[in-house]
């Protein structure tokens, strides 16, 4: 046999043997995972995502409202809702309000769907379940804020009409005579929310956006309020572009300090938003000093998805 031939004999040797016909890596595995019947699984909507303390500020105002939310981990969204003909229409004014961007098809039915995902029912799990909408933490509860941009008189009754769908699935977070039963949604009237038609319903599932200011002069619970809210130029004053001085940092600790003593949380609205730096050091101060939730408009960042935001 001539060398040629040998070689020949020796490379289809080698193709034909078992080291050539074995399985593909692991790395081809991983990139075909996502077409494999195994990879799903029924609470996998939100699958990854972890909750972060987050606000999301003019929520409507996002590319995908609610959705683009809870896909950074934010625990907390804000609807602004009108009254017009018995329906509540979403918007920042009445020149951006459409007859088909509602608070139920915005919100409601979104969330009713979300949730049902995350309560399926099964031959594992034959009886109800109220898991949030995090499938990592599904005690957490989302907030749901509803700022009553029309009389708030008017509008709250229709506000509380509209949770029927959440509310007969047993979705929201109910105050009972033992106190508050935290559900997968917590919903926060505030803007023109009457504090009237909130804080003497004895048994209800909504509550109330807590003036930070002024709790003890209300005789604000937590109760009535699980989070209290203020502009923050108005409880430290003008913000400067390095971020709060010492004595803006001390009167948040102390604002927080007061309302967690009633066992409310905090929250402050009105940010600086420009420049980055002086808006990272703000969330970054305010944070520390023990506020609850950052209110963002700029989501990516306060995830900490761009790079900045992520010290919490």
């Amino acid at each position: 046999m001539n060398l040629l031939a040998s070689l020949l004999l020796l490379g289809s040797t080698v193709l034909a043997s078992p080291a050539s016909q074995r399985a593909p890596g692991i790395q081809h595995v991983l990139s075909a995972w996502k077409d494999n019947p195994l990879a799903g699984y029924p609470t996998d909507f939100t699958r990854g995502i972890l909750p972060k303390r987050i606000h999301s500020h003019n929520d409507y105002w996002r590319d995908v409202p609610l959705y683009s939310a809870i896909a950074v981990g934010a625990i907390s969204v804000e609807a602004d809702v009108w009254l017009y003909n018995e329906t509540l229409y979403i918007g920042h004014d009445t020149s951006s309000l459409s007859p088909n961007r509602t608070f139920d098809s915005l919100y409601i039915q979104p969330l009713v769907g979300l949730l049902q995902r995350q309560n399926p029912r099964s031959p594992f799990v034959p009886q109800d379940t109220r898991n949030g909408v995090f499938d990592q933490d599904v005690d957490q509860t989302l907030f749901l804020w509803v700022d009553v941009k029309t009389s708030g008189t008017a509008t709250w009754p229709y506000v509380v009409r509209a949770l029927e769908p959440l509310r007969s699935r047993g979705y929201l977070t109910k105050l009972t005579p033992d106190g508050i039963n935290f559900g997968p949604i917590t919903v926060i009237g505030t803007g023109g929310t009457p504090l009237e038609l909130v804080a003497p319903v004895n048994s209800r599932d909504y509550f109330y956006d807590g003036p930070l200011l002024s709790l003890a002069a209300q005789n604000i619970t937590k109760e009535i309020s699980p989070i209290a809210s203020t502009q923050l130029s108005a409880a430290v004053g003008e913000v400067g572009s390095q971020g709060l001085n010492i004595t803006q940092v001390k009167r948040v600790e102390e604002l927080v300090g007061e309302a967690n003593g009633r066992g409310i949380q905090v929250r402050f609205w009105d940010l600086p938003g420009w420049p980055v730096s002086t808006r990272d050091a703000v969330w970054k101060q305010i944070m520390d000093a023990g506020v609850y939730l950052v209110n963002a408009d700029d989501l990516q960042a306060a995830a900490g998805v761009s790079g900045t935001g992520a010290e919490w």
